[in-house]
């Protein structure tokens, strides 16, 4: 399992198969004043589409990009062989900083740690340090994705897990597992506050007018998968939809939303591959089948998140020492509101903090 230095370089001729597509693209049409209600507005996507095609210069980015340290390593997972992961490790200068390894969701990718990066491998005094990892899970950027059926969330974990370990990260503390079925009474008498309101209509909301891609992902992912993979559009509008509807009024550049669009058009195994996490954690039942654990926890509450729940509930997950409210963010911190998510470690795992030295001899500080 040696690790491979490794730089983004698309092919000439993907981009030019890019650029002749969004040549031929086909919009549909749209009602007198629909803005948002139905959907993508037709102008912004005509906008992003035009800029995708004449005036977004991949090639820059793609330099921006290969300025950070990346790497592939291949990992085998059990029952699906031998995957191809790609990574970025990024070391802190000081000896003993905190492992960190950060995971993306969909429709998010590797490169949702790019601003909080410099901040996390930052050391003073004043606060820890962290080795960040963070990797483009299989299906997603530049990673292989499993070929067989089944690969669900503890496959997902366990390339995380060998991924750390192959990197010396171990602190050889083996987790425990417990349950805490009495939280369920605490709950039950711990009146709703306004925040815990909120979040519920965050939630309602969701539910009711954008989940309809989960609905499509996880029950027929091979059908919309061709959407995805055929046309630009297509994915431009189903992953712009989400940035869009899952942050806090974030101000996305169209340069932005096109390179984060472009990471899964490129993709390794292609933007189809990226959805069937959603099945396979459906139909294996994974999404419910969560052990509470000792291993201390932090949470960290962005009012735009799309479900969320109070305090008192959280806490049957297991250990949850840390747990701080924010005013802004949404569903993708780090891009959103990195200052406040590195502060929440920083808070978590500093002197005083609560998992301030739960990694064995990494404590996040020089030694003096």
């Amino acid at each position: 399992m040696s690790e491979t230095p490794y730089k983004v370089n698309i092919p000439n001729d993907e981009l030019e198969s890019l650029r002749r597509r969004l040549e031929l693209t086909r919009f549909p049409d749209e009602l007198d004043e629909a803005g948002w209600q139905y959907g993508v507005p037709l102008a912004d996507a005509k906008r992003l589409v035009e800029r995708w095609k004449s005036g977004f210069d991949w090639r820059a980015r793609e330099a921006e990009i290969n300025k950070l340290p990346q790497f592939t390593r291949d990992i085998e997972v059990e029952g699906f062989g031998i995957l191809n992961i790609h990574y970025v490790h990024q070391k802190s200068k000081v000896d003993g900083a905190v492992p960190l390894l950060f995971i993306h969701g969909w429709p998010g990718h590797f490169l949702e740690v790019e601003k909080i990066l410099p901040l996390l491998i930052s050391h003073s005094a004043d606060h820890p340090s962290f080795h960040v990892v963070s990797l483009s899970l299989p299906g997603t950027g530049f990673s292989d994705a499993p070929k067989r059926k089944g690969f669900s969330i503890p496959q997902y974990a366990e390339v995380g897990h060998k991924l750390m370990l192959a990197l010396g990260y171990d602190d050889n503390t083996p987790p425990r597992f417990l349950s805490e079925p009495l939280l369920y009474l605490k709950y039950l008498v711990t009146p709703y506050t306004e925040r815990d309101k909120a979040g519920f209509a965050r939630g309602e909301w969701f539910s009711r007018v954008g989940a309809g891609y989960y609905i499509e992902q996880s029950t027929q992912p091979q059908t919309i998968g061709y959407s995805l993979s055929d046309s630009p559009l297509g994915l431009l509008a189903w992953i712009y939809e989400k940035l869009v509807q899952w942050t806090d009024n974030y101000p996305w550049t169209d340069d932005e939303v096109l390179q984060w669009v472009s990471i899964y058009w490129f993709s390794k195994a292609g933007p189809a591959a990226s959805v069937r996490v959603y099945y396979e954690s459906q139909a294996n039942g994974h999404r419910k089948d969560v052990e509470a654990t000792t291993v201390p926890m932090g949470i960290s509450r962005f009012p735009k998140e799309l479900r969320q729940v109070p305090k008192t509930w959280t806490h049957k997950m297991g250990n949850v020492v840390f747990d701080a409210e924010h005013d802004s963010g949404g569903h993708f911190p780090a891009y959103e509101a990195p200052a406040a998510l590195v502060g929440d470690l920083r808070k978590m795992f500093g002197k005083g903090g609560p998992a301030f030295g739960v990694v064995n001899g990494k404590n996040g500080y020089a030694t003096a």
